[in-house]
């Protein structure tokens, strides 16, 4: 961090006082799209992990900018705002993925709750409304769209006319297929710096934090 050594960087500054975090401005300083060290890293683990661990990211410049200036925690900052920006990753590396299949965000969405039932790919419009969390009239529209495209279908049932069940189609499950195949290989390409015990032990850390989260509200 600008000639500081690694004690430096994660030497504590203060404690949060409870004011908003400072924002990661996306100056053009480091992989704010997440498209850097980490792709590279897609055979295996660098040899020279050492050096990447104490390489520079765009989250030490940001720290780095904002010490003295507002009261924060290096180490939580520099956790939190690290989650933060692969989670704006992930949510990119969705978009252009979805792009790539034809898919829209609420398209790929439905199709998921389908699929997630197994064989036969079932569910009433009110259940699917539920999941999404999306109104009644919001749950027609989405499905008069999918329907269009052959995506999925509506079957009236045979003892009550007034039931009716979404079906995900061959066509629309070959599409989501697709789509989760591509957002895999995203995923690993991001984890690939990890191997299996770093992926085991971060898990674990996560779980705690999400667990700490869950039960508190």
């Amino acid at each position: 961090m600008h000639g500081e050594g690694r004690k430096q960087r994660r030497a504590r500054s203060g404690v949060a006082d409870g004011r908003d975090r400072p924002e990661v401005e996306a100056d053009g300083e480091g992989p704010v799209d997440g498209e850097g060290p980490a792709d590279a890293a897609l055979q295996g683990r660098a040899e020279s992990e050492p050096a990447i661990v104490d390489a520079e990211d765009s989250v030490d410049r940001h720290i780095a900018r904002w010490r003295h200036k507002a009261p924060f925690d290096e180490r939580v900052e520099g956790i939190v705002t690290r989650i933060q920006m692969l989670t704006k990753h992930l949510a990119q590396v969705k978009g252009r993925v979805l792009a790539e299949v034809g898919l829209q965000a609420f398209e790929f969405d439905t199709l998921h709750r389908l699929a997630s039932r197994g064989e036969p790919y079932r569910a009433t419009p009110s259940e699917l409304a539920a999941e999404l969390m999306v109104s009644p009239a919001g749950i027609t529209g989405r499905l008069d769209t999918l329907e269009e495209a052959g995506s999925i279908r509506r079957i009236r049932g045979t003892d009550d006319r007034r039931r009716v069940d979404v079906e995900l189609t061959e066509s629309g499950r070959a599409r989501w297929t697709a789509a989760m195949k591509l957002l895999d290989r995203a995923e690993r390409a991001m984890v690939g710096p990890l191997d299996e015990t770093d992926q085991d032990a971060l898990i674990a850390l996560l779980k705690r934090m999400l667990l700490r989260v869950e039960n508190t509200g």
